[in-house]
């Protein structure tokens, strides 16, 4: 019987959510019915009745299909835009009146502006370049422009007033009008790469993360070749494969970014409490080992056999561990851990979690010699 490499194709459906227009007056009726939940989750959200949701998202359809004009209307003069949800009217800042009447005939009302929109993005522009040339401090959370006020906002971490905070803001002060607010910490709202967790390659096709390395993570070579870029469970870009190798082996490197870091742990799914990965020694023949993967989860078994050639359609893989665990499509490259000690990523197989199998595991320490890497351990 042929062994089976087990990834996962999935086909991505992309939602689309639209506002249509309607005449320039407020509030106007939709051509086409609200997507659903859209107006229970403003009620919740927002702390608006199902009558002012519905009031709201038709006068900000309006203000948002008037800005291009309002803009062109107000042309030197424009300071910048915003909607004012109690006006339920498109605002335009205006550093010379001359040009209102021009702004209202377009449906939105005016407000006198300190600086011009331009004037303002020159100076966020300056800022952006000494940060550029000279990294922004720690303590310094962002910076943007703000029409309403006619400056630069910003933002300060709490407690930050060390020297270079102060001197990235006298520096900034300098390229123009800058106001300074007090901010939380942001975040990115992405994760730690935990073995067993699902990742996307190429948009399409899902395997398992395996174990947390310096730098990233590792996975089987089967599921992306070098270069290909890669997306974590919540959609977001985590980076590329930095190598891969398969056939012959099926092991491969994911180098990450975008906020993503690493965390010495591998998912229990529930089943069992999370497991923490202290080191890699090797599990000797008939020693239990257990195995995380985002289809089918966490599972059991033996180590039934080391340094074995297992011949996939695609080529032999050598080196490769045989357990009795059993593993399904899109389980490949996630762990397998006996106690606290990482073994290996998940190659293929055959059978599946219903009536039982064989999976075979690259070893990780040849994956982590063959790239120079470290586990990440606890």
């Amino acid at each position: 019987m042929r062994r089976r490499i087990l990834l996962r194709l999935s086909s991505a459906t992309l939602l689309a959510l639209g506002l249509v227009s309607g005449a320039a007056v407020a509030p106007i009726a939709f051509a086409q019915p609200l997507s659903p939940g859209l107006v229970t989750a403003m009620q919740h959200d927002l702390g608006l009745s199902a009558q002012q949701a519905e009031t709201r998202l038709s006068q900000e359809s309006v203000a948002t299909r008037l800005m291009p004009a309002a803009q062109r209307a107000a042309g030197a003069a424009f300071g910048g835009t915003w909607f004012d949800p109690v006006r339920g009217k498109l605002v335009v800042g205006l550093t010379d009146e001359r040009a209102a009447a021009a702004v209202l005939a377009t449906g939105a009302e005016t407000v006198p502006a300190k600086l011009s929109a331009a004037a303002l993005d020159a100076t966020k522009t300056a800022i952006d370049s000494y940060a550029k040339a000279k990294a922004a401090p720690a303590g310094i959370s962002g910076w943007r422009t703000d029409p309403r006020t006619g400056s630069v906002v910003v933002t300060v971490k709490p407690g930050a007033n060390d020297a270079e905070v102060a001197s990235f803001l006298s520096r900034a002060k300098q390229a123009g009008p800058v106001t300074v607010v007090t901010g939380a910490e942001p975040q990115t709202f992405s994760a730690g790469t935990v073995g067993g967790d699902p990742y996307y390659i190429n948009g399409n096709t899902r395997c398992s993360i395996g174990f947390s390395v310096q730098g990233g993570f590792v996975s089987a070579g089967h599921c992306g070749g070098a270069g290909s870029s890669v997306v974590g469970w919540d959609g977001s870009a985590m980076g590329s494969f930095a190598g891969s190798s398969f056939p012959g082996n099926d092991y491969s490197f994911v180098r990450i970014s975008n906020g993503w870091y690493t965390v010495p742990v591998v998912l229990g799914w529930g089943t069992v409490s999370d497991a923490l990965v202290r080191g890699s020694r090797v599990a000797p023949v008939g020693t239990s080992v257990c195995r995380s993967g985002s289809t089918t989860h966490w599972h059991c078994g033996t180590v039934l056999g080391l340094n074995e050639t297992v011949n996939y359609s695609q080529g032999a893989v050598y080196q490769v561990t045989r357990t009795n665990v059993c593993a399904e499509p899109g389980d490949s490259g996630g762990s397998f851990i006996t106690g606290d000690q990482a073994q290996g990523v998940t190659s293929g197989g055959w059978g599946n979690c219903s009536s039982g199998g064989e999976t075979w595991f690259q070893p990780v320490n040849e994956i982590l010699q063959a790239y120079g890497l470290s586990l990440v351990t606890a």
